[in-house]
């Protein structure tokens, strides 16, 4: 019973937190760098505010399992003690890692991650396949750009377990849709409190009509600890920016903002086409090694995973929408077998002035 009201009062807090946030409903920046020089062209004054709504989810892929959703949402930051949490560290980690001077932006969000195994109709304990378990979460990105360079911090700190809400939410919205239950969370992660820092570097090469833009970086944390590499490859109209972002940690949330260090007016209009690949290498995910502190299921999760991406944004003055496809790598294997490849969708919706 007290464990029931401790993770209930984690969760209300987090979410409670959230709420209070959003009311702005602008993820602020601040410009901390390349002064006006009657020498240089000038540079068009964009506030560069935005929300930012991602959702993920493996419905249009015919398949409700592994990674079946997810969402994060960016807001603004008048909760000073809130903003000082994650921003002091953030961009203690930035001027260590990135050692350059550019343009400093900063913004928070929220965010639930929802696991399942492939068959949600059983109710018993499935040893052989990915365990139920979901992740709560509030976090902080900050951003630092210098021309056609941008390096990412991101902190996330939150709960897995019964406090995470996952059951709730899926039975709610399956409810909605007018499909099956689940019928295995009694089986899922125990509670436990998780954090995880990511950091990714991030170049673009290219011009406003095709681009490439690789990237490197790694996550530190109790919930993921991995590195990464790949890239992105954009072809389209107007492009700004270093391309779309998903979920998946270091992705941040401040679209809008990368394009303050660009010279000239902001045009109406943008599209682009892209693809792109990310493989990692994975020391530890506790959504399939099980929690670090407690007993709990778990398999055996593979070193490296590869993800292809495949999709398109569209921007119409302060409105963008970008919609991604991502194929993914089996992640683990068990006694059973191997778990299999996933397909899932990303959802962006930007509102950005």
């Amino acid at each position: 019973m007290l464990r029931q009201k401790i993770s209930s009062s984690v969760s209300s807090l987090l979410l409670s937190l959230a709420l209070m946030a959003i009311t702005p409903w602008a993820v602020a920046a601040t410009d901390a760098g390349a002064e006006k020089t009657e020498a240089e062209a000038p540079l068009t004054k964009r506030p560069g505010q935005e929300l930012q709504l991602f959702i993920e989810n493996d419905i249009l892929a015919g398949t409700d399992r592994y990674y079946t959703n997810g969402f994060k949402l960016g807001f603004g930051v008048p909760l000073k003690t809130l903003q000082g949490l994650f921003e002091g560290p953030a961009t203690s980690v930035l001027d260590l890692l990135s050692g350059v001077e550019g343009q400093h932006h900063f913004g928070l969000f929220f965010g639930q991650n929802i696991y399942t195994p492939r068959d949600i109709s059983v109710r018993e304990a499935q040893p052989n396949d990915r365990p139920w378990a979901a992740w709560l979460y509030l976090g902080g990105v900050a951003q630092r750009r210098q021309e056609d360079r941008l390096d990412t911090v991101e902190i996330d700190i939150g709960m897995v377990g019964p406090a995470a809400l996952g059951e709730q939410v899926q039975s709610q919205w399956h409810s909605l849709v007018g499909v099956r239950q689940p019928q295995g969370w009694d089986n899922q992660l125990p509670n436990e409190p998780a954090f995880l820092v990511s950091y990714v570097h991030k170049r673009r090469f290219g011009n406003a009509t095709f681009d490439v833009v690789p990237h490197i970086g790694a996550t530190l944390g109790t919930v993921m600890t991995l590195a990464r590499a790949g890239g992105t490859l954009r072809i389209g109209h107007n492009m700004e920016g270093f391309g779309p972002d998903t979920i998946e940690p270091g992705g941040s949330m401040l679209q809008n903002t990368r394009r303050e260090g660009e010279r000239g007016a902001r045009t109406d209009s943008e599209w682009y086409g892209f693809i792109g690949a990310d493989v990692r290498y994975v020391a530890h995910n506790v959504f399939l090694d099980g929690t670090l502190f407690r007993d709990s299921p778990g398999v055996d999760s593979h070193d490296t995973v590869r993800d292809l991406r495949l999709g398109l944004s569209l921007r119409h003055k302060e409105l963008r929408i970008s919609y991604t496809r991502i194929w993914r790598s089996e992640e683990f294997s068990t006694a059973a077998g191997g778990g299999g490849s996933q397909v899932f969708d990303s959802l962006n919706l930007g509102l950005e002035f």
